[in-house]
């Protein structure tokens, strides 16, 4: 079964959940009636659809091909896919009008990023990783620096990357070695090796603008040395056009991957390259990470949209997959035996997964519209509330979803059976392309040490304390409402048991910093199941409004059999992970290093 994106839910979720109709007096929300936003996901689904996802298979199995002259090849058709994504403005969804943008609310380029990952992962980080570089020379470029790139960053005409890992280090960016040298015409000769860098080099766009972290001589030792860099692979003129090639920038080989392999993972050798200076020196990682930040939503979107589109095979399997007898007695009575679809641990994978998507796209979205009133809204109280929540939440996301996601690939190739296992069916590249949704833009181990670790703490636990109430709010504002009973009920068991692990933490993690270390994950999936249990909530509150008001649409009816399976069979998980964070790090800590 070819892809098909998820409008339908996506259109819910906006309109009867996150109610973005509501925003009109918002830059870019005006612009962005609900017919403009449903017929832009309509023509982004058909693109998506029709463009991306045929060529996924061919870029996995073509992969990208370097040459000794240091050029990357993409694989057969994605040279001409994104020439098309570029000039239909794909690209530009959620970029700034003054730059070539089309200005609509983030949530709505959000929505049209899960279609496009779900269709193809590997050729939407191209794109994606651009839109990184944008919103960091967006906020802390010079007006001539946006001037010069931004137009073409916004549109796809030049791509972007960032540069952070080098052999010797990842995660400690206070190990960076690499060296600017400043020259006496206020640029730099930037001079040494990145590795893993997606998109480091492609025959896609005209230029490719590297943000590279390197240290200026002299500056501090750690990350308080660091400073971020322009270092583009031609160097443009002043009208903005490509000039000469900047010599010092090659590409000196590919990784060898597990999956993702459309995508070029590239060893960059920088060798007294010319480079700009973005923003103040020493100062670098805070920019960096306005684009970490960005690129580790857009992961907990890839963990969710790569589930979407095995999901999506697996269920097509199972509805034609004949074998066996269901237990209740023949389903197919004409034929020599069911679909698998009948047989209840079947059933129970893909619910699993349909729970998990479901309350996950919302999440996500609901995620993406605090972005937007971060960026627009005009009240301080509410921007710095969305603040907060996305400082909070983004570890969240990005872990719990590429945790989630993974499952539900693996999943999928359960649910295929041999079939999975082989490559006649797509199973095997989801769940290959997935998996490194876990380990870049941070582990989902640092995710969960960053969460109890930076995020709790941050102003006095401001965030968190906003969730609970607001969580308390919603739950006091539905709570006679019968029908919603075990929606309120789940959301009420969880936050309880979240706040329990708050103050574990609070009082254990202060005593014992492993203990919070032992304690992370389970405490980052406890609050990912809070979250979902939320947005369920609200998804049942929605779809029981529609119902009441004479929409006899089944879709309505299904989503609430959805949400009550949630409850059911996923919810009781937050329990384990409560009584597991609880036990410390005393057993977790405990054998010498030879045991292992």
């Amino acid at each position: 079964m070819a892809y098909q994106a998820p409008v339908r839910d996506q259109m819910f979720i906006l309109r009867d959940v996150l109610e973005i109709e509501t925003y009109a007096n918002l830059p870019g929300f005006a612009d962005a009636s609900l017919d403009t936003v449903e017929q832009v996901l309509t023509e982004g689904a058909k693109f998506c659809e029709e463009v991306l996802a045929p060529i996924n298979r061919n870029g996995d199995l073509e992969g990208c091909v370097w040459s000794p002259d240091n050029t990357v090849r993409t694989p057969k058709g994605f040279k001409e896919a994104y020439a098309a994504m570029v000039e239909a403005g794909w690209p530009a969804l959620g970029s700034e009008p003054e730059y070539g943008g089309q200005g609509l609310p983030r949530v709505v380029n959000l929505a049209y990023s899960e279609m496009s990952s779900s269709a193809n992962m590997a050729f939407s980080m191209y794109p994606g990783l651009t839109h990184g570089a944008y919103s960091a020379i967006l906020a802390g470029g010079s007006d001539a620096q946006k001037d010069l790139y931004l137009p073409k960053l916004a549109t796809g005409q030049w791509g972007g990357t960032m540069n952070l890992t080098e052999p010797q280090c990842g995660t400690d960016l206070g190990l960076l070695r690499t060296k600017a040298v400043p020259e006496a015409d206020g640029t730099y000769r930037i001079s040494g090796q990145k590795i893993w860098i997606s998109g480091g080099e492609h025959d896609l766009a005209e230029n490719i603008v590297h943000l590279v972290l390197a240290r200026i001589e002299g500056a501090p030792a750690g990350v308080r040395g660091i400073s971020l860099f322009i270092v583009p692979k031609y160097l443009p003129t002043a009208d903005g056009g490509v000039g000469p090639r900047n010599e010092g920038v090659k590409c000196a080989g590919l990784e060898h991957k597990m999956g993702i392999h459309g995508n070029a993972t590239c060893v960059m050798a920088y060798d007294e390259a010319k480079g700009w200076l973005i923003g103040e020196a020493n100062a670098g990682l805070k920019l960096m990470f306005v684009m970490m930040n960005e690129a580790r939503l857009g992961v907990g979107l890839q963990g969710l949209a790569q589930a979407e589109a095995a999901y999506q095979a697996a269920a097509a399997f199972a509805k034609d997959r004949l074998q066996g007898r269901s237990l209740s007695g023949p389903k197919n009575a004409e034929g020599p035996a069911d679909p698998i679809l009948v047989h209840p641990d079947v059933r129970r994978m893909l619910m699993d997964s349909k729970a998990i998507l479901e309350g996950g796209r919302a999440f996500l979205l609901w995620a993406g519209l605090q972005g937007d009133l971060l960026h627009a809204h005009p009240d301080p109280a509410v921007r710095e509330k969305a603040s907060d929540y996305m400082g909070l939440m983004t570890p969240v996301l990005k872990a719990y979803f590429t945790d989630k996601g993974f499952k539900i690939c693996s999943d999928a190739m359960q649910v295929h059976g041999g079939s999975g296992f082989t490559e006649h069916f797509p199973a095997s590249q989801y769940l290959r392309d997935v998996r490194i949704s876990l380990i870049y833009e941070g582990t989902n181990g640092v995710q969960a040490l960053d969460l109890v670790g930076r995020k709790l703490a941050a102003n006095g636990g401001r965030a968190v304390m906003t969730f609970f109430a607001d969580v308390d709010a919603f739950v006091a504002e539905h709570e006679d409402e019968a029908d919603l009973a075990p929606f309120i009920e789940g959301l009420k068991g969880a936050k309880a048991q979240l706040q329990e692990a708050t103050m574990w933490l609070m009082q254990n993690g202060l005593q014992n910093p492993e203990n919070a270390g032992a304690a992370s994950t389970d405490y980052l999936h406890l609050f990912g199941l809070t979250g979902l249990a939320w947005m369920w909530a609200k998804l049942a509150i929605a779809a029981d409004k529609r119902i009441k008001a004479g929409d006899a649409d089944p879709y309505y009816a299904r989503k609430l059999v959805t949400g009550r399976y949630f409850l059911e069979r996923i919810l009781p998980e937050a329990g384990a992970h409560l009584a597991k964070l609880k036990t410390g790090s005393a057993l977790v800590m405990a054998l010498d290093a030879d045991a292992f």
